[in-house]
């Protein structure tokens, strides 16, 4: 009877097992299941908003978390903030000032592993011409071929200098802004 060297089983269960262990990568917004919202709150009243038109770029493996990148573009003239008169009057100079600064833009830098399904991510965020660092937790589901990334944050409009002029008083519009989204990508063979 003769043995097979154990290398030899080791490189063939490894050829039979290569194809099975491929990396994937979820990286295909869903833009029909994904969401960006708001809440802000005018003379002490909540006030909920969404952006309907955005596009990100995203790299995700989950077996290889701190190396995911993120991309965010934010078309800020698709804003519903609840009226015509709302959306043409935050689109306007002393808000977001759209025909001069009609994109919004977050781009990550890092991201960390908080264990289980959390991660923390970093980026610059760019409004009105401004880019400031922002850090946000976010949540990782999978299910099946997909996967979501829930997260909120807080962003203080007058870091940006979103609301100038007469609503740049804080008692009329608050400064804080509640941020939520939820980005569902799907996976493809990872490259």
């Amino acid at each position: 009877m003769k043995f097979l060297h154990p290398g030899l089983v080791v490189a063939c269960a490894l050829s039979v097992l290569a194809p099975a262990a491929q990396a994937v990568e979820f990286n295909q917004l869903q833009l029909n299941k994904s969401s960006l919202s708001f809440v802000y709150k005018q003379m002490n009243v909540p006030v909920e908003g969404q952006f309907k038109s955005f596009r990100s770029k995203l790299a995700y493996d989950p077996a290889k978390p701190a190396a995911a990148r993120a991309e965010l573009e934010i078309d800020l003239a698709s804003i519903d903030a609840g009226s015509k008169d709302a959306n043409d009057e935050v689109a306007g100079k002393a808000w977001f000032n759209t025909k001069a600064f009609p994109i919004a833009k977050f781009v990550s830098t890092s991201v960390k592993s908080l264990g289980g399904n959390r991660l923390e991510l970093a980026g610059k965020m760019s409004i009105k011409g401004k880019t400031l660092d922002l850090v946000t937790p976010v949540t990782v589901t999978q299910q099946g071929n997909s996967t979501s990334f829930d997260g909120s944050l807080v962003l203080k409009r007058a870091d940006y200098s979103i609301g100038d002029g007469i609503w740049a008083d804080f008692g009329t519009v608050a400064n804080e802004i509640q941020i939520k989204f939820r980005l569902v990508a799907t996976a493809a063979a990872a490259k």
